[in-house]
């Protein structure tokens, strides 16, 4: 086991641009601890059906020591509302979860939301539409087995109607999950029109949705946020993991160049990490901040989008001049 996370932390090492037992290169320097406050919205961590880097619990004590503001968890799978509850228990890290609308939950299950939020502890925050079992992600990959549609004829499917209502009276954040840049926008303006105030576009830029800027003008018209995960720097042909090769790679500076487009007012910023020997989530952050420095973002600006933004999104408050105070 020991030489087993050897390997591993050698590899992360490596990942973020060093060697073992030699410091990483960072691209520029923030005041302080670059993590403090961040919260990252995209989390995957064990256990799950896929093999992850970090236990629930594993991440959020990382997070914890290195100050974090918060994580949300996602599985594609299974809720992970209850699982946050606990992680924040045991760790002291304030945790949030949600349901991913797959077909292991049902689908597009208004029950299944309906009942996440009566779960004790208040940390069910986020509905996102379908993933891998999204139609786009499915057509996208070339794969052959059953699909969730979330549009038919040019117009969300009747069922999304119970689904953004339910959303509308809890607050709760709606992500457009693996949806095509054409259907999260037609997903946006029913959801606003149905009452949702919290709309998320997932990975925007990534597989299998691969956004525009001017796409991402449109979102930002529509008053909804932009998701960018560092993760995709390790996508594409060139990776080290056979599983990514067939995803799109996007670098920080394409992340840099639509920020500075569109506005840093509508962007969030996530890690999308946990896979097996990917660095984990909070190396992912900290590099994510780091390099959007080096891309000449201040440090407003990427407190912005890695803790203020979502913050507002999870309903958690700002301390005035200070850090995230948990409400």
């Amino acid at each position: 086991m020991t030489r087993l996370l050897t390997c591993g932390l050698a590899l992360a090492v490596s990942l973020l641009g060093g060697r073992p037992g030699v410091q990483a290169q960072e691209p520029t320097t923030l005041k302080g601890n670059p993590l403090v406050g961040l919260i990252d919205f995209h989390v995957h961590s064990g256990p799950d059906s896929f093999t992850r880097s970090t236990t629930d619990f594993e991440i959020a004590r990382i997070a914890k020591n290195r100050k974090m503001g918060a994580l949300v968890l996602k599985n594609h799978f299974t809720m992970t509302a209850d699982r946050a509850v606990l992680a924040e228990r045991v760790t002291g890290q304030r945790c949030y979860g949600g349901i991913v609308l797959n077909r292991a939950v049902g689908g597009l299950n208004p029950e299944a939301i309906r009942r996440m939020v009566t779960f004790s502890g208040n940390r069910a925050k986020v509905v996102w539409l379908p993933t891998f079992d999204a139609e786009n992600h499915i057509r996208r990959f070339e794969e052959d087995r059953p699909s969730v549609p979330v549009v038919r004829k040019g117009k969300p499917v009747a069922a999304l109607a119970e689904i953004f209502s339910l959303c509308a009276k809890h607050d709760l954040v709606l992500e457009t999950g693996h949806s095509s840049a054409t259907e999260c926008l037609m997903l946006l303006k029913a959801a606003r029109k149905a009452g949702v105030r919290k709309l998320v576009v997932t990975h925007a830029m990534a597989d299998p949705i691969r956004m525009t800027i001017p796409q991402m003008k449109l979102v930002a018209k529509m008053g909804a946020k932009i998701e960018c995960v560092w993760m995709t720097n390790l996508a594409g042909p060139g990776s080290h993991l056979a599983s990514m090769r067939h995803w799109k790679k996007v670098s920080t500076a394409d992340y840099a160049k639509a920020m500075k487009t569109v506005g840093t007012d509508h962007f969030i910023l996530s890690s999308d990490l946990g896979q097996y020997l990917n660095p984990i989530p909070t190396d992912g952050m900290k590099r994510f901040a780091l390099e959007l420095a080096a891309e000449g973002f201040s440090q407003k600006d990427i407190l912005k989008m890695g803790r203020d933004t979502p913050a507002a999104l999870l309903g958690m408050k700002p301390a005035k001049g200070g850090p995230i105070k948990n409400r």
